[in-house]
């Protein structure tokens, strides 16, 4: 038996086609950074980001299954999940691991999380 999930379920199952939603870090449009130095405004341009491709694939949040967070610091997680709980059903939340990495592809990027969604 496994332990109650903190935020996060550990398995999450839905019949369609999967949709693999390229890691997402903080660049707007013009492919500038968003938020240099401040974990919350990333999370909330790559959750932005996110919400556009995942729209793009024809899917919705409640079809999201599986989010990887890649993070230069572990004490950033209160604020992804707070950002998070506005997209996702913080009822059935979808599975997630999250990593703390030495860096991402850019000294500017704080975050970079990927999504997984069956459509």
């Amino acid at each position: 038996m496994l332990p109650p999930g903190n935020g996060y379920s550990h398995v999450a199952t839905a019949p369609g086609q999967w949709v693999a939603i390229a890691g997402q870090v903080a660049l707007d449009a013009d492919g500038k950074f968003v938020g240099v130095g401040d974990a919350a405004a990333q999370a909330e341009q790559v959750f932005a980001n996110l919400d556009a491709c995942v729209k793009a694939a024809g899917a919705t949040w409640a079809n999201v299954a599986k989010l990887n967070f890649y993070v230069t610091d572990i004490g950033i997680l209160p604020v992804l999940r707070t950002v998070r709980d506005r997209y996702v059903d913080t009822n059935n939340p979808p599975a997630s691991t999250a990593v703390q990495v030495v860096s991402l592809f850019s000294p500017d990027a704080l975050l970079e999380i990927e999504a997984y969604a069956i459509i």
